[in-house]
């Protein structure tokens, strides 16, 4: 029997399961409260305040509140607050990685890493406090012209499912170290670990300053809408991003949204089937049953490499078995909800009704304790042809769609042929080849010879309709403040 290495936590649930805004706990204002789940026994975790209209407008209004204290604290003095919170998480990690997987369905090792990410992003914009610089601009002598960033105010961060810690912990970050005061609406799926955290930075930040907002698509609307906030981002679907702006537009509000995909991998004749078999493996995200907008879903293999990849594809997942999140041996995890397990499963249905040829996987894991769960063995379809549904529509489950091409034109016309475009992996050894590719496909960010890693200080985003902006480097700082320009007239008097 392994014995596993890795300490395993208590699950801790927070004792507050309301609403953190203004420095306190509220009940809801209509008193309603949700059952967060776990999907991977389909039991309550616990009943979670729901945030409705009249709750996101007292949390703005003491959000506002706190941004005008947080603004004048010192840059360095906000900076070292962010170190502060940055160990929090350090310290509890792996209690909030046990919390994530009890309540995503992600499993418990892959969040432990999720934790340290999201610490990690918080040093890094704390470092960064000094950089929201401005410019002087020559206008000749007596006359002084100069820029100065200065903080929106009151912002929303809507979060997505998949990363529900690392994304609270993470992009509070840039926000606050611009000197915004934050309001967190984690995802209704899973917005235990947010409400934690609230718990445990309780006092660190003056009041007002990081709110968390659990609830549906009402509070996502009303915070969207809300002429006290400056700024709205959403991590999501395309659809969401489409209903957001939407929200935003009456108040002329500025979005940032990181929308879905259905990305790319490109293979050239020149590649190891072996490398390019563990790079589709780890492009696909299988850890998070390929829960990840930056999945590479759509494996495009070269005629002459394709046989030996699919052949080794087969073997590759047959040890990526789903198990219990909360089990630190597991390489998979569960879906995220029933609802979303159902959408899969008919994805996966089109696609035999379709033609697709079945490679590994397409069906549901319901051995012993996973009987109640939503687990899906790792799904790879192969003789994908460009109409068939699980070519274009993002599934956002651990189902890979695999093509073969001989002409790089039209590959490559097939790759941009969606409306997204988030990420693209491309492998060659000829650098030429892969550089030319990568010039021309239609995607925010490409890796050559790499897959599915994100880089500090890099900026990560989509095209088309794959979002707005670019988050994780110093771009995503900037975007959460605005220039003004003064101008001086020394001979004004």
């Amino acid at each position: 029997m392994k014995t596993s290495q890795v300490p395993v936590p208590d699950l801790v649930l927070p004792e507050q399961r309301s609403l953190y805004y203004g420095g306190g706990w509220h009940a809801a204002e209509a008193g309603g409260s949700v059952e967060t789940m776990n999907p991977a026994s389909g039991q309550a975790l616990a009943s979670v305040g729901e945030a409705r209209r009249a709750d996101v407008d007292a949390a703005v209004k003491a959000a506002r509140r706190g941004f005008l204290e947080w603004r004048d604290v010192l840059p360095l003095e906000r900076a070292q607050i962010l170190k502060e919170i940055a160990q929090v998480l350090r310290t509890h990690g792996d209690e909030l990685a046990m919390l994530d997987a009890a309540n995503c369905g992600n499993p418990y090792g892959e969040m432990r890493g999720d934790a340290l990410v999201a610490a990690a992003q918080i040093e890094f914009f704390a470092g960064l406090v000094t950089e929201m610089k401005g410019d002087t601009i020559p206008m000749g002598p007596d006359r002084v012209n100069l820029s100065v960033r200065e903080p929106l105010g009151v912002v929303a961060r809507i979060l997505a499912f998949n990363h529900p810690f690392m994304f609270c912990g993470g992009k509070m970050a840039a926000p606050l170290a611009a000197g915004n005061a934050v309001i967190i609406k984690p995802p209704v799926q899973a917005p235990l670990s947010a409400l934690r955290l609230a718990e445990l930075i309780d006092g660190l930040l003056p009041a007002g300053v990081f709110n968390v907002l659990p609830g549906g698509t009402e509070a996502g609307a009303a915070l969207a809408e809300h002429p006290g906030v400056a700024k709205v981002t959403l991590i999501g679907s395309v659809a969401a991003g489409r209903a957001v702006m939407r929200s935003a537009s009456d108040t002329i509000k500025s979005v940032l949204l990181e929308l879905g995909g259905k990305n790319a991998l490109i293979a050239y004749p020149d590649s190891d089937p072996d490398a390019i078999a563990k790079a589709i493996i780890a492009g696909m995200n299988f850890g998070w049953c390929g829960q990840s907008c930056g999945s590479t879903s759509r494996a495009f293999l070269h005629a002459d490499i394709h046989d030996a990849v699919v052949d080794r594809l087969a073997e590759a997942v047959a040890h990526l078995r789903p198990g219990l999140p909360t089990d630190p041996e597991a390489s998979m995890g569960a879906l995220v909800s029933r609802t979303h397990f159902d959408r899969v499963m008919g994805f996966i249905q089109t696609a035999k009704s379709e033609g697709a040829r079945l490679v590994a996987g397409g069906h549901a894991v319901t051995d012993g304790p996973l009987a109640n769960g939503t687990f899906i063995a790792p799904t790879i379809f192969a003789d994908v042809q460009s109409d068939m549904t699980i070519a274009r529509e993002e599934i956002f489950g651990p189902v890979l769609a695999v093509r073969r091409w001989s002409d790089e034109a039209r590959m490559l016309e097939e790759v941009n042929g969606l409306d997204v475009g988030l990420t693209c992996a491309i492998w060659s050894r000829d650098l030429a080849t892969a550089h030319r590719a990568a010039s021309r496909v239609e995607a925010g960010f490409v890796w050559i010879n790499e897959v599915g890693r994100h880089f500090l200080g890099a900026p990560f985003g989509g095209v088309k309709q794959s979002g707005i902006g670019r988050e994780e480097g110093i771009g995503e700082l900037l975007a959460f403040t605005h220039e003004k320009n003064i101008h001086i007239n020394l001979n004004g008097q």
